[in-house]
């Protein structure tokens, strides 16, 4: 009953906006980053928090190289049956924008073209001095601290802690501003600022599909608490 009521308001709506969690990309191998098993939890003597952060980056390189290498690297991982039906949705001209807190490229993988990353991307990299930009790649394929021609750093594009969000969030909320009907997946709504962009909704319908409760389950037209898989391999366009 729940799924046919999603595919009601879907059909009934041609302003619809995504935003996603990390629990989209769990479905393609990849851990989430709080969960029991996530990234988060890979680090037993230093604080994942730090190891992706700016003071991190600046002060000690190698060692968020080290980790960025070891826990970031989707260069092998392919999109899921949420990632393709959205891809599906864009191209009917209903789903406007995607706005995802992931990092992994995977909706850009999938097809969609109006991807918002809030939180950047591990899929464009550039030199911190000249702002020379490096294939996505290319950090990974390297080795210690990756060295632009000019002498300068090459990080990525990712937006690390202790920095400031992307032009891509400011866009976000227009589209959450403007939208319909607002789907919202695979995320706890528990991270700030990413969680606010809730608040910019107008629209007549949020639907919120996850494994557990969120803080905005109380304001939702519709709460899924499903696996993502479930859901989506379920609808259609």
């Amino acid at each position: 009953m729940d799924i046919d009521l999603l595919q009601k308001l879907i059909d009934e709506s041609n302003n619809i906006v995504f935003f996603g969690g990390a629990g989209v990309s769990t479905d393609s191998g990849l851990k989430d980053f709080r969960g029991k098993d996530g990234i988060y939890n890979t680090s037993k003597d230093i604080r994942p928090e730090y190891l992706l952060s700016n003071s991190c980056l600046y002060n000690e390189p190698e060692l968020f190289y080290d980790y960025y290498r070891k826990t970031l690297d989707t260069r092998n991982v392919e999109p899921n049956i949420t990632h393709k039906y959205l891809t599906k949705l864009e191209e009917s001209g209903k789903l406007k924008a995607v706005v995802t807190q992931n990092i992994d490229g995977l909706h850009q993988k999938a097809g969609s073209k109006n991807v918002l990353e809030v939180h950047g991307t591990t899929y464009k990299n550039h030199c911190d001095k000249c702002f020379k930009e490096y294939p996505y790649d290319y950090i990974f394929k390297t080795k210690g601290i990756p060295r632009c021609s000019c002498g300068g750093m090459i990080r990525p594009n990712v937006v690390l802690y202790g920095e400031n969000l992307p032009v891509d969030f400011e866009k976000a909320i227009d589209y959450i501003s403007k939208a319909n009907l607002l789907i919202v997946a695979g995320t706890s709504l528990t991270v700030m600022p990413a969680a606010s962009l809730l608040n910019y909704f107008r629209g007549k319908n949020l639907v919120i599909i996850n494994n557990d409760k969120t803080p905005y389950d109380y304001i939702a037209t519709l709460v899924i608490n499903k696996p993502l898989k479930d859901v989506f391999s379920k609808l259609k366009v």
